[in-house]
């Protein structure tokens, strides 16, 4: 079996890869591990459970609260929320650990657990490895269960969430009076509560995508599917239109034209702007590897700095925390304010942006003019997880990729790596013949299939 925590957390299919089972296991082994660290003798640790809109959360958090309950600590639950909010209410309410119940982008047949530590990060890798550990030994240890009034009991705060949302407003308050905004909020997380938000600070607001039935989620939605978002901000003529995935960790953009404004530039817009204000630290931004080539020419044009990660919101925070950078994230919208939130918050970054417009009294069609991204293509080859590692060193395919680069020279790159959370591939190409890398990233995927699908 490969490492079953990914770069986000433990995911699967519910009820299949990711069972009830499994969930009372991480459950359990997360409140073991984690309680080594309960300061608090004189009472249990405390978890927190939040969750998305998927058919399955129901299920994974009985079980997942089972887990938790059967180890001794209490469980405090706060409904369905963004994934930030549980990341916020860990630490406002002073509990040991996190859990956030929620595939992201994912279709709703998924699903995932992410845990969170008392500060609001998410877990170290060695913390998951031991929590993984015990899961993977876990019918061959004899474990003291806590008996009579031992065990953990739990309750439900039915206003976290909204004390999340009064959070946001006071990190990040912007006048948006006078500014229509188009919003999708994919069925998800932010379906009840990112219009309200937005309304409150003064914007009109025109909402789709906001009835979740449990099966809906990221369906033909969100920050993965914009046409109907880019629709409802042309026909309705908005000032901007807002996308959110399925947790509301991630934010996309559409200006007033129906243009996609992705990560790369709402990153850049927000950095040129706390720079110009004195507010970005060491005048850098973190971007990962994935980043348009664009970003680069942006950045040497504004003096602004870059560091450079690995793909993962997590390898993002790393960087930020270890050398005191306060901006970074990734393009596709996951975007870490490291001064007013522990990870990627789709509405603050949604704020961060407005207010960035606002400020500058432009509007987003033009601030985005500040980066010039150059074509991208980024498609997947599905491969069996336990492929990945075999196919990142197999001579075939890694010649194919060096002629790949050879043939692009200095305007344009591949870029090949294993999904963290998918049984897949990812093939990147970018330079400025659409047409060109396109075909060269087919000729990529077809090479990798034909040696090595799932199928």
């Amino acid at each position: 079996m490969g490492r079953l925590f990914g770069t986000d957390g433990v995911r699967g299919i519910a009820n299949k890869t990711l069972t009830a089972k499994l969930a009372y296991e991480i459950g359990f082994a997360a409140a073991i591990v984690l309680a080594k660290c309960h300061e608090k003798k004189d009472n249990k640790p405390v978890f927190l459970i939040g969750s998305d809109t998927r058919i399955s959360c129901r299920m994974l958090e009985a079980a997942l609260e089972s887990g938790i309950l059967s180890a001794g600590a209490d469980v405090i639950k706060v409904g369905v929320i963004p994934t930030p909010g549980v990341a916020y209410l860990t630490t406002k309410y002073v509990c040991d650990a996190g859990v956030m119940i929620s595939a992201s982008h994912n279709s709703y047949e998924y699903n995932g657990i992410k845990l969170f530590s008392s500060d609001g990060f998410k877990l170290a890798d060695n913390v998951e490895d031991e929590i993984e550990e015990i899961i993977t030994n876990f019918d061959s240890m004899n474990f003291a269960l806590p008996e009579g009034d031992k065990l953990g009991s739990s309750i439900f705060k039915a206003d976290a969430a909204s004390e999340y949302i009064e959070h946001l407003k006071r990190r990040m308050s912007v006048d948006l009076s006078g500014m229509k905004l188009a919003i999708d909020c994919a069925n998800g997380s932010a379906s009840a509560y990112a219009p309200k938000l937005f309304e409150d600070l003064g914007a009109t607001v025109v909402v789709t995508d906001n009835k979740p039935n449990g099966l809906n989620i990221n369906k033909n939605c969100g920050s993965t599917h914009l046409g109907n978002l880019i629709d409802l901000t042309v026909s309705h003529s908005c000032d901007m239109g807002l996308a959110f995935d399925g947790d509301a960790d991630r934010f996309l953009a559409i200006d007033n034209n129906g243009k996609v404004i992705d990560g790369d530039v709402i990153m850049s817009i927000v950095a040129l702007d706390m720079k110009k204000h004195q507010e970005l630290k060491k005048d850098t931004l973190v971007i990962t590897v994935m980043s348009n080539l664009g970003v680069q020419i942006m950045s040497r044009e504004n003096d602004l700095n870059l560091a450079t990660t690995k793909v993962g919101d997590r390898y993002v925070l790393e960087e930020m925390l270890k050398s005191g950078y306060n901006l970074g994230g990734e393009q596709s919208g996951h975007v870490i304010l490291l001064d007013h939130a522990t990870t990627g918050d789709g509405m603050l970054t949604a704020l961060a942006l407005l207010k960035s417009i606002y400020r500058n009294k432009t509007t987003l069609s033009n601030a985005s003019l500040v980066v010039a991204i150059l074509p991208q293509v980024l498609l997947p080859a599905y491969v069996r997880d336990e492929d990945k590692e075999t196919v990142m060193n197999d001579s075939d395919i890694t010649s194919k990729i060096e002629a790949i680069n050879m043939s692009l020279g200095n305007e344009g790159r591949v870029l090949v790596r294993p999904s963290g959370t998918e049984p897949m591939i990812r093939v990147m190409l970018e330079g400025k013949d659409l047409d060109n890398i396109t075909a060269l990233a087919k000729e990529l995927v077809d090479l990798i299939s034909s040696k090595y699908s799932e199928k």
